[in-house]
């Protein structure tokens, strides 16, 4: 098969061998592919990343053994394949699970390939109402959903969600159904832009934000993301943090405990409520999808990718 292989330098290796699904494994075809920015950090360094990166995906199961009726299914998969056996799983956290691999980021080949396996129980059906390139984002809008799994966001609530980019924007628009007192601030008029035809209010990096925020979401992917949003919080606020990146953080947590800030790292998030999102068009994805390549474009779509202020990238796989 075709494959995008990062081994220190991205190349398409067009004679990659299949993956051979594990007992209890669905064999997918991939349809469409996201390129998020976690993919982008893999290949700066990030986690020490080796292989074939790519976890936003819609497919079609090519082979379920035992399980012959996902078979020729259009499907979205969760990414974190968990044991579901040790006390971690058996206790309800299996994307915690410490035996988990997680697709195209540890130990689990990724979507950037014709085929993929994953646990039968990861999948889900894609409603036929939905087209592959509304779907891709299931696993980028599941991430925003996990924020409301974390924490309760009354509609009382003062909500600041910091970073314009794919994931800041799907986060705010997830918030603003709770009905709490959001603004969404972030660099890039056009990309604001989007939100406020939504009627959420917004505002430019710079400009005079009102501090004292119930919670602040940062999801800048920049570790100024996070200073900024410890001066917006008010004491004893909550700070949710959805930025991933490679490099340390420094910061100086003594007003955090003075201030007796939570801080709340947020990271994967439920599937089936994100569909239902995207099914019933309370989400709009599609202002958020820059421009479509087909997989043997996808070193060209990458270099996009990381173009400062561009949003989504999809691939076309097969």
């Amino acid at each position: 098969m075709r494959a995008l292989v990062f081994d220190g330098t991205l190349a398409l290796d067009k004679n990659r061998p299949l993956p051979v699904p594990n007992p209890g494994e669905a064999l997918i075809r991939v349809l469409m592919a996201g390129i998020c920015n976690t993919d982008l950090e893999l290949i700066k360094g990030y986690m020490q990343f080796r292989g074939i990166p790519g976890h936003e995906f819609v497919g079609m199961v090519e082979r379920a053994p035992g399980a012959g009726e996902w078979e020729g299914r259009r499907v979205v998969g969760e990414i974190n394949a968990a044991c579901r056996e040790c006390p971690t799983c058996l206790s309800g956290r299996p994307t915690h699970c410490p035996h988990r691999t997680t697709l195209g980021i540890a130990g689990k080949t990724g979507a950037f390939a014709e085929y993929l396996t994953l646990p039968i129980g990861n999948l889900l059906p894609v409603p036929d109402s939905l087209e592959d390139e509304t779907a891709v984002f299931v696993e980028p809008l599941a991430a925003a959903c996990e924020i409301l799994q974390q924490v309760h966001i009354k509609p009382t609530d003062r909500v600041i969600v910091l970073g314009d980019g794919k994931l800041g924007l799907l986060c705010a628009q997830v918030l603003n159904l709770t009905g709490c007192d959001l603004i969404a601030v972030g660099h890039h008029p056009e990309k604001l832009s989007i939100l406020a035809k939504q009627g959420i209010p917004t505002a430019l990096e710079g400009s005079r934000v009102e501090g004292g925020a119930d919670m602040v979401i940062e999801a800048t992917g920049s570790q100024e993301g996070f200073y900024s949003a410890h001066r917006l919080v008010r004491p004893r606020g909550t700070i949710v943090l959805k930025s991933t990146y490679h490099g340390t953080l420094e910061a100086d947590l003594t007003m955090a405990v003075v201030d007796e800030i939570t801080l709340i790292g947020s990271r994967c998030g439920p599937f089936a409520p994100a569909l239902r999102l995207l099914e019933r068009n309370l989400v709009g994805v599609k202002p958020l999808i820059q421009a479509r390549y087909p997989f043997s474009d996808i070193l060209t779509a990458f270099e996009q990718a990381a173009t400062k202020g561009i949003l989504k990238i999809l691939v076309k796989i097969t």
